[in-house]
């Protein structure tokens, strides 16, 4: 009986591939909201994942999510940096990056599609540190205690984030939930 041995790089490969690459969607996700620009996310993200696995030796375990998305943040932090903080206002393809619901009406499918482009705007009008705590809590799903540990600050920060950043949209929604020439009471 012959026995397989890898080598280990092909090791390495094999576990980065198992604990890194099913994040590459979050990945992009976080990417775009922090970049504003698909083109810029994408390149954060392949920049990200060549140093995930470039320093992959270091990582201790646990989460490979949050792991992943602190180089992803940190990779976005450094490129808008580099850009002179410039950030890119570029519109976010929904169709791209989303699924319609099958057999919807016509007019479902218009209201539906102003609810997400009110909560797109929103979401892309708040400061770069709320904008990512919300991404990171509401469309990733991650814990608190994840989101300290991707964003390198400590858990009360991410509550006080949190909640500034959702009444931020709270009060975004409202504004665009009235009507046109509405006046609000």
């Amino acid at each position: 009986m012959a026995l397989s041995v890898l080598s280990p790089d092909a090791t390495k490969l094999a576990q980065f591939e198992q604990i890194v690459m099913p994040h590459l969607n979050a990945a992009y996700n976080l990417a775009r909201w922090l970049m504003r620009n698909e083109h810029d996310a994408e390149d954060v993200v392949q920049e990200a994942y060549l140093r995930a696995f470039r320093f992959f030796d270091g990582f201790q375990g646990g989460d490979g999510r949050g792991w992943l998305l602190a180089i992803v943040r940190n990779s976005c932090r450094t490129l808008l940096r580099q850009s002179g903080g410039r950030e890119s206002a570029a519109e976010f393809d929904e169709q791209m990056h989303s699924a319609r619901a099958p057999g919807s009406d016509p007019e479902e499918r218009m209201l539906r599609q102003t609810g997400i482009d009110s909560v797109r705007h929103c979401i892309d009008g708040l400061p770069a540190e709320y904008r990512e705590v919300i991404v990171l809590r509401e469309l990733e799903e991650m814990s608190y205690k994840e989101i300290a540990e991707a964003a390198s600050v400590p858990l009360g920060t991410v509550m006080s984030r949190l909640a500034r950043a959702r009444a931020r949209l709270q009060d975004c929604l409202s504004l665009h939930s009235r009507r046109p020439g509405e006046v609000r009471a």
